[in-house]
């Protein structure tokens, strides 16, 4: 059975004055696929995130997200998704508790909800005991993994990952890559920038960019065999040169 479509771009372009952003994307992403979003620093990917998150409307083209009209509904896009950058997006001077507390409010969840929800996070995470320590005081793997939980505590549709593992040591890397799954296991879409390109080769499909193009788009092993690379570095090398 065909995956439904959760994310279409179809001649997807941003121009700022003289300077196309991004030029023509066309893509899809399927209900609970794990999609890397590729490409150099200045290839485009950020502004495109900014875009499919309802923060910037294009310059011209049809974008739908969680099946909701880019131009007409980014309320309710927001609604459906969740979102976190390389910097984790918590505050740091706030304790995990209250940091759940204060994204449960945001993404509007009931209270009698929210403390379920939040007492299953923490004893997922075996956070229990700590829960009312800073979150400036937490080592980079637990803000890590906390703050992907926050960004899907309100079971989002697709949740943005941009640059999540950057700084982090590859076992924490691989241990917050279960995490993605297990998400996109339960449904979830997971659309995910990185500069790791092992990382790329955990993700159902991949897209890089460059110079505000799509130059590739399919499986990582569709992209190694039509390039001819033994690992996604070489394809990502070759595209970007």
């Amino acid at each position: 059975m065909e995956k439904e479509t959760i994310i279409s771009a179809r001649n997807l372009i941003k121009t700022f004055g003289h300077f196309t952003a991004n030029d023509n994307l066309t893509f899809e992403v399927k209900k609970g696929e794990i999609f890397g979003f590729l490409g150099a620093n200045g290839a485009g990917k950020t502004t495109a995130i900014r875009i499919l998150c309802g923060l910037s409307s294009p310059t011209s083209g049809e974008v739908e997200v969680a099946g909701f009209d880019i131009y007409r509904e980014t309320e309710k896009i927001k609604k459906n998704i969740g979102y976190m950058s390389q910097k984790f997006s918590l505050y740091e001077d706030l304790t995990i508790s209250e940091n759940i507390k204060l994204y449960a409010g945001i993404y509007g969840i009931s209270r009698k909800q929210r403390k379920v929800k939040e007492a299953e996070l923490l004893q997922k995470l075996e956070l229990e005991n700590v829960k009312n320590k800073l979150i400036g005081d937490l080592p980079l793997g637990w803000k890590q993994k906390l703050a992907f939980s926050v960004a899907i505590f309100h079971d989002p549709k697709i949740v943005f990952l941009d640059e999540p593992t950057g700084g982090v040591d590859p076992v924490t890397r691989r241990k917050f890559w279960d995490l993605i799954y297990e998400a996109a296991h339960n449904g979830i879409t997971v659309f995910v920038t990185t500069h790791y390109m092992d990382e790329a080769e955990y993700c159902d499909r991949v897209s890089i960019m460059n110079a505000g193009k799509i130059e590739a788009l399919d499986t990582p092993a569709k992209l190694k065999e039509k390039y001819n690379a033994t690992n996604m570095d070489e394809v990502f090398l070759k595209i970007a040169r």
